[in-house]
């Protein structure tokens, strides 16, 4: 337990949960298309979204907007590879936890 205490200390504990979920699930998901073995007509279409989700989950302010166009064009690309769909549900369940666009 102490140790956990001392890791939130050093890694900055104020980090907003939904971001972390978001981080988490964009990571999931890159792991799990990295090691998907078959080629896609729109898989760099889906690894580019899911680097750009990546990179607004590690600047901690992502922009709700943005969030849910990366979310389409992940799914669009993805969306019929059944061995992703997992993480393609976990991805979508990160990115709603932000709410609507325009709304706090």
């Amino acid at each position: 337990m102490l140790r956990s205490v001392e890791q939130r200390r050093v890694t900055g504990g104020d980090e907003d949960p939904r971001v972390a979920r978001l981080r988490t699930a964009v990571a999931r998901l890159r792991r799990e298309l990295a090691a998907h073995p078959v080629e896609f007509a729109d898989r760099g279409i889906a690894e580019e979204e899911l680097a750009a989700l990546a990179a607004m989950a590690s600047d901690g302010t992502p922009e709700i907007p943005r969030l849910r166009r990366s979310l389409l064009l992940v799914a669009g690309a993805i969306g019929s590879v059944s061995a992703l769909a997992p993480g393609l549900a976990g991805l979508r369940g990160a990115v709603e936890t932000f709410g609507e666009p325009g709304r706090r």
